[in-house]
């Protein structure tokens, strides 16, 4: 038996070693596997959400040599947001038709413990109907490193401030060896995984992210997927309530403004297999978004051949991969996502953030 079928049998344990033989097998092989995989799922559906981006700050106590986003030689232009001028954003965004709020920062040494929750709490006065999708697990650990209250208290007055779910970003790739050099100091591997698995404790959803295409190898990429299914498996235990990861996304690394000076860069094809591999070898997690911010329209749309299910969404706004060279900045127009969705044949249903179908377009 070859490795793809031992994989789709879903019964013989194999390692990251082993399993970066995937990338091996040609484009279309496993392009055509993880097609049947999404169209047994979803059929022709592609999923997008209306959203909106705020990113408070890009002050961060922390240094990652990947980031362009937060405020450095390569950025010097910071800023602070105050909650009333998030509240302003807010608002705006609501009246464009945005569902969902994702509010994601830097780790700034000027906002206190007691500002982020005040923050949550005014939102959710301001806008209940909207669904709040705020920290990462980074932002959590960062949290608690200030406060010492512990993540499992931080994750709990999150709940109880109004925050729906949780971003998937602070990932990047779980090996530790590639995390002391592209981002020493951050949320341990570990720690992410602890964070993610007590929040789905608690009966919410978050999402899962992979940063690859940087000094990554294939065999981290896979590394980081188990250990991602592994989590999601663990948590299915009787004692979780309905919380779990809804979607993987594989963001792709953006290589200008910052110090990683990464210099060969993954082809369109590496990207589609990495796509495809993820569908085949997630298959307790849900969905597979392709997120155009980092991979661009084009190549988010032909994903959805590929394995993918999911584009994300309108954005309204974005700031951290723009920063980076996406062409992402100004979001997208609903109907020009939908336009492309339909113009490649699938049918674009837009959802709410737990992925509830609310109507095809």
């Amino acid at each position: 038996m070859d490795l793809l079928h031992k994989v789709l049998d879903q019964e013989a344990h194999l390692s990251p070693s082993e399993l970066s033989g995937l990338y091996e097998y040609d484009i279309f092989t496993l392009g055509d596997v993880a097609n049947a995989l999404r169209t047994k799922l979803y059929g022709k559906k592609v999923f997008f959400n209306n959203n909106r981006h705020i990113n408070p700050s890009n002050i961060c106590a922390d240094v990652c040599k990947f980031c362009a986003f937060s405020a450095s030689r390569k950025n010097p232009n910071p800023y602070s947001m105050s909650i009333d001028e998030i509240l302003s954003q807010a608002h705006t965004a609501y009246n464009n038709g945005a569902k969902e709020l994702h509010i994601v920062s830097s780790h700034n040494p000027n906002y206190t413990y007691e500002w982020y929750f005040e923050l949550f709490r005014e939102v959710k006065k301001a806008l209940p109907q909207v669904h709040l999708k705020a920290l990462t697990a980074a932002e959590v650990d960062y949290l608690d490193r200030i406060s010492n209250k512990g993540y499992q208290k931080v994750l709990e007055d999150m709940l109880e401030a109004g925050v729906d779910s949780m971003p998937g970003g602070g990932a990047e790739i779980f090996d530790e060896g590639v995390r002391k050099y592209i981002c020493r100091g951050k949320v341990s591997s570990k720690r992410w995984l602890e964070i993610h698995s007590y929040w789905h404790t608690l009966g919410k959803m978050s999402n899962a992210t992979m940063l690859f295409g940087h000094i990554e190898s294939r065999e981290h990429r896979i590394d980081h997927m188990l250990r991602l299914r592994d989590t999601q498996s663990k948590n299915g235990k009787a004692e979780r309530k309905e919380g779990g990861f809804n979607a993987f996304i594989p963001l792709l690394y953006q290589r200008q403004n910052n110090f990683l000076k990464v210099q060969a860069f993954p082809s369109g094809q590496e990207v589609l297999k990495t796509i495809s591999i993820a569908r085949i070898l997630l298959h307790n997690i849900p969905h597979i978004k392709a997120y155009w911010a980092t991979l661009g329209l084009n190549m988010a749309i032909v994903a959805q051949d590929f394995g993918a299910d999911d584009m994300d969404g309108t954005i309204q706004h974005e700031s951290i991969q723009s920063a980076a060279g996406a062409k992402s900045k100004s979001g997208l127009s609903k109907q020009e996502l939908i336009s492309q969705i339909k113009d490649a044949g699938f049918r674009a249903i837009e959802r709410d953030s737990l992925y509830n179908e609310l109507v095809e377009c």
